[in-house]
């Protein structure tokens, strides 16, 4: 009898999952049914080909696609984190150049931006070029992949910049506040853009593939 009940718990969790969020492939429907129940994904599969079986869900097939160029992309919602990253970088270089340490209370502003600069910034687009779409890790919740990508991105900062500092050490500039500042917006818009395209090269492979009927 609790065997019974289960099966029409998945059942109606997988209709009403499909009716509210219109999942576009069985693998965003069987990620979505499994966060929301925590069972094996082979269980929910097969209560998903036995509704389709009882005419009470229909499988379709995608239309295609059109792909998107990459000037069309980055003006999109999904391209919102590379024109906010650049944004804060040259924000930042503008504030530091045109705001002296002893203009208060503005200089608090400069103090702010400049952590998140260091700190954060280009260990984050570094992270974005490297795993544009993912994080390496597979996690249950994209609250995790989240978390986890500020860890990741906060930590290679803390290895990017110090390199940046060894190897202006070693050119005529030194180790100064301008070519610190102007490598780091350079480093961070560099990554950025490799990031979205790498981002954009993987949403074109993702579309192509035909959806997932395991």
């Amino acid at each position: 009898m609790g065997t019974d009940l289960r099966i029409e718990e998945i059942a109606q969790t997988i209709i009403q999952i499909a009716k509210e969020n219109k999942p576009q492939t069985v693998e965003q429907l069987v990620v979505q049914v499994r966060d929301r129940l925590q069972i094996p994904e082979q269980k929910i599969i097969e209560s998903i080909l036995k509704l389709q079986s009882e005419g009470k869900i229909r499988l379709t097939e995608q239309p295609p696609l059109t792909v998107q160029k990459l000037t069309a992309y980055v003006k999109t919602e999904q391209a919102l984190w590379y024109w906010a990253t650049v944004a804060i970088a040259a924000l930042t270089a503008a504030v530091v150049f045109t705001i002296s340490e002893d203009f208060y209370p503005w200089v608090y502003l400069r103090y702010f931006l400049g952590a998140v600069f260091v700190l954060f910034l280009p260990g984050y687009a570094f992270i974005k070029a490297l795993f544009p779409t993912q994080v390496p890790i597979k996690l249950p919740t994209e609250n995790l992949d989240t978390i986890e990508r500020i860890a990741l991105s906060l930590g290679m900062s803390l290895a990017l910049v110090p390199i940046v500092g060894l190897l202006l050490n070693y050119t005529p500039w030194g180790i100064r506040l301008t070519p610190i500042v102007l490598s780091l917006l350079a480093l961070t818009v560099v990554f950025s853009t490799v990031a979205i395209v790498r981002e954009h090269g993987d949403k074109i492979r993702a579309e192509k593939q035909p959806p997932k009927r395991e």
